[in-house]
């Protein structure tokens, strides 16, 4: 069984909603997460807030916020535990950050034991 991560691409909630709202998608995320644990396998996952980040450029150049002018960007992410892409796939199209227009959720393989990554 490989891992895969589950990339949450969106906007900032705090720029778009109110804090309840905020609260109702956290719990559909974490019921969302809980069924995937129940499975037994969810790894791991954490946010990613939007305040207090930097993005390091070439040449040392240092800018504020993890985005330029972009409508969404990278909220957080989860590591589950898929026998294919097809299986990590059909666990991110239950993602609540799907419900929020332009929203995505990217799977990536982690390359681990390929000979390359360790």
């Amino acid at each position: 069984m490989d891992e895969y991560m589950l990339i949450f691409r969106h906007q900032d909630g705090t720029k778009i909603a109110s804090p309840e709202q905020i609260q109702i998608w956290m719990k559909q995320t974490m019921d969302w997460i809980g069924g995937i644990s129940a499975q037994g396998k969810f790894v791991e996952g954490n946010g990613l807030p939007f305040d207090d980040s930097k993005v390091v450029w070439h040449q040392g150049v240092v800018t504020d916020g993890p985005f330029g002018e972009i409508k969404e960007t990278i909220g957080g992410y989860i590591v589950v535990k898929a026998g294919s892409i097809e299986e990590a796939v059909e666990f991110a199209k239950g993602c609540p950050v799907l419900q929020g227009d332009g929203n995505s959720v990217e799977v990536r393989k982690i390359a681990k034991g390929d000979g390359v990554h360790k």
